[in-house]
């Protein structure tokens, strides 16, 4: 096989960079990130206290700075930072809302960050959610006044939304903007979903600073992770200044950062095309992308792209170095072929040199790691039965109990069934004792408040609901229910969306899995676009556990490949195993998908894609197989993706 050789030439920084209005730092990861912010705050808050003076921090909310609160609380703890001369102004808060209710700022803030550390509760600012109408407006003016008279915001933490909102400054906010009362973007309310059990219950409204009163701020830190907001960042840091884009008003501030995780920085031009803003090392990843790029941008396969298409659209480098483009052209369309495989465990008796798994031992331990309790049919049906089928001993473990994501009237409707049947061919004792526990849930439900938390017996309902609908999608692929493994991760039982860190316990439940089945084969959900966070840390914890037992010996022999599709799919340029599906297959995978019945119709969290999953795991594997079939490769029905994570 013909390999790709690097081009020796060094990166030109700036001019990669040339097309970032925003000074932007990329991070490996979210959490080395985070800590990254947090250090700087910790070493802003005691230069002032070296110099006897406050600092004014402004805070923001939602998942982009749990863990910098995270290790601030820490720096506290283990490190004796002290927040006593430290005063906080929050960005915003939804109107109207009880400060106690489990959605507030107020009550986020005081989780996070406000409880475990020593600042005085006077120095604390958050927007007022339960103001009277007629009091709003002059209660913004006075949030202004008080921010203006110590000096302004030294500090001010930042995410960024959907639709480009900074705070909640929606599209249609102006640079002059200042702390008022504005009614939210119908997009940021769908994307508000996974904090309230129903869309009517997401306020329409919210108190905010505005953008005039963020960028008076001496510094200022604009934080993302997550694929999900890649598109927008893109437009925020590369594209003109517009109302339009809120967030993109920070290219006028002479000290805005940008921190990054690597899954938010992908659209940015660098890292999608960076051969059009300047000099490139080439590497055989980075050839491949470039020529798919060039293949779908010309509307050509790869095998009819010319000496011409390569420089007239900023490739030259690439055919000087190669000679020709036929021969760069042959390379990557090889590549791509070799991804393509009908045998996921790998073919047995096979010369498996250019084929993406191995051909021994021909019969696999293989352990499928699921998120949440349809994850694995939703992502890889199709693979799953594939490797059923071809006679691989395969596992699936369900990380999470998913119970959150069950509807009320669902969990009704199965206890009254219990109930019913019990009375019918139930013993006395099994009724008493049914009873007490149908009367407490259903009291419960009748009572429930729009911000309360499922009490415990509900969480185990429907916990058992999903249950019983991941055994009925594995029982389909072909799994005995000795091989279906539910984990209940402890991390994601909390009844409600905001999770507990990960913890050892959570990587000990994947580790003593992983030493009982010493697999050949981990498949895991590498769709970081979730965006609720599930997924990540779920993989995170599976790679501390395989990183725990990588001295094993079977540990030598074992490979993990990250499978997507639920949010979003590997692009083709990344995809190291194809597995084409037929008509038939897909539509075996859809009746899987289709056993998950409390997610049918319209799911509890369904994300920003309107689609059921089934539809969009259906649209998305055959995206994949018509992108294959574009460049001029075998046309199929569809594909399954994956992408091999190196230990």
């Amino acid at each position: 096989m013909t390999t790709f050789k690097t081009i020796n030439m060094d990166v030109l920084k700036y001019q990669l960079k040339s097309l970032e209005n925003i000074p932007t730092k990329i991070w490996e990861d979210s959490k080395e990130a985070s800590n990254h912010v947090a250090r700087s705050i910790a070493l802003a808050i005691r230069q002032k206290q070296q110099e006897g003076e406050n600092i004014v921090l402004g805070l923001a909310t939602g998942s982009s700075p749990i863990r910098i609160y995270e290790e601030l609380v820490r720096l506290h703890r283990e490190e004796k930072l002290s927040f006593a001369n430290v005063i906080t102004f929050n960005l915003d808060e939804y109107y109207p809302i009880a400060p106690d209710a489990q959605q507030s700022y107020v009550r986020f803030m005081n989780e996070y960050l406000f409880d475990h550390i020593d600042i005085n509760r006077e120095n604390v600012h958050i927007p007022d959610g339960t103001l009277p109408l007629d009091k709003v407006e002059a209660y913004c003016k006075n949030y202004e006044k008080k921010i203006e008279a110590l000096g302004g915001i030294d500090i001010q933490l930042l995410g960024i939304g959907r639709t480009g909102h900074i705070g909640f400054n929606e599209p249609g906010s102006w640079e002059s903007s200042l702390t008022r009362l504005v009614r939210l973007d119908n997009i940021t309310r769908q994307d508000a979903l996974k904090d309230f059990p129903r869309e009517e219950d997401v306020p329409y409204r919210a108190i905010t600073m505005g953008i005039a009163t963020i960028l008076k701020a001496h510094t200022i830190y604009l934080l993302a992770w997550g694929q999900h907001k890649s598109a927008v960042l893109k437009r925020a840091i590369e594209d003109n200044i517009t109302p339009t884009v809120p967030a993109t008003f920070l290219q006028k501030h002479s000290n805005t950062r940008v921190i990054l995780d690597k899954a938010a920085a992908e659209e940015l031009t660098r890292f999608k095309a960076p051969w059009t803003v300047g000099m490139c090392n080439w590497n055989e990843d980075l050839i491949c992308k470039a020529v798919v790029w060039l293949s779908r941008k010309m509307n050509k396969p790869i095998l009819k792209l010319t000496d011409e298409d390569y420089g007239e659209n900023g490739l030259s480098d690439l055919t000087v170095e190669y000679a020709s483009a036929y021969s760069i052209n042959i390379m990557v369309f090889n590549r791509l072929q070799h991804t393509i495989t009908g045998w996921p465990g790998g073919k047995p008796n096979a010369d498996d040199t250019t084929r993406p798994e191995r051909a021994k031992p021909a019969k696999k331990r293989v352990i499928i790691f699921s998120p949440h309790p349809d994850d694995d049919v939703i992502s890889m049906g199709g693979t799953f039965q594939r490797l059923v089928q071809q006679g691989h001993e395969v596992h699936v473990a369900y990380q999470t109990s998913g119970n959150i994501a069950v509807h009320d009237y669902d969990a009704r409707r199965y206890v009254e069934y219990l109930k019913e049947f019990i009375e019918l061919e139930g013993e006395e004792d099994d009724l008493k004792s049914l009873s007490k526990k149908h009367d407490k849930v259903i009291r419960f439900l009748n009572s429930k408040e729009t911000n309360e938390s499922d009490i415990p017996e509900l969480r185990r309902i429907k916990g058992l609901i999903r249950r019983g609908e991941a055994r009925a999608g594995a029982r389909f692929c072909g799994l005995t229910d000795d091989r279906i493994h539910f984990l209940d991760m402890p991390f994601y039982e909390t009844g409600r969306t905001r999770k507990k860190p990960i913890s050892k316990q959570d990587i000990k439940v994947i580790a003593n899995l992983l030493e009982i089945i010493k697999p050949h084969q981990v498949y895991a959900a590498g769709d970081l676009a979730d965006p609720h966070g599930t997924h990540r840390v779920c993989l995170e914890a599976i790679f501390q556990a395989m990183g725990q037992l990588k001295e094993k010996d079977w540990m030598k022999d074992c490979w993990m490949w990250l499978y997507r599709g639920a949010w979003h799919e590997w692009s083709v340029d990344e995809i190291e195993m194809a597995v084409p599906l037929s008509p038939v297959e897909l539509a075996k995978k859809r009746k899987a998908i289709y056993m998950h019945q409390s997610q049918k119709d319209r799911p509890p969290f369904p994300g920003n894609d309107e689609r059921e999953f089934w539809k969009r795991a259906e649209d998305r594997n055959r995206e994949t197989a018509n992108i294959y079939r574009q460049l001029g490769l075998a046309e199929y029905e569809a594909m399954e993706a994956f992408v091999r994570w190196k230990f």
